[in-house]
């Protein structure tokens, strides 16, 4: 594991912010500023929410709600796969189990 850190510098709606991290998640901090800064530029652009502080907890909602509509509709997913994956187990047991009595 590396254990270095990374002192990264990223811009969000004209202000910067120093920030240190791993150097191994640099990449993905990057990314993530930059997907905030758009969010909160959207926001501002948007001419409806004013001041830094509000546009900030807007955009972080939007992004919470997101998260957990993708985190549910996985849990969905992967629900309706359990279930699918049952029945075929089901159906596979159900033909071996036949096999087997017909060869007795």
């Amino acid at each position: 594991m590396n254990d270095s850190v990374a002192r990264v510098s990223v811009r969000i709606l004209e202000k910067d912010y120093h920030i240190a991290c791993p150097a191994e998640e640099r990449a993905n901090l990057l990314d993530s500023a930059e997907f905030l800064n758009a969010k909160m530029r959207e926001i501002r652009d948007g001419g409806k929410v004013v001041g830094l502080d509000r546009i900030a907890v807007i955009a972080a909602l939007n992004m919470a709600n997101e998260l957990l509509r993708l985190r549910n509709r996985d849990a969905s997913s992967e629900t309706d796969m359990g279930g699918r994956l049952r029945i075929l187990r089901e159906r596979v047991e159900s033909a071996l189990e036949k096999g087997q009595q017909l060869e007795l």
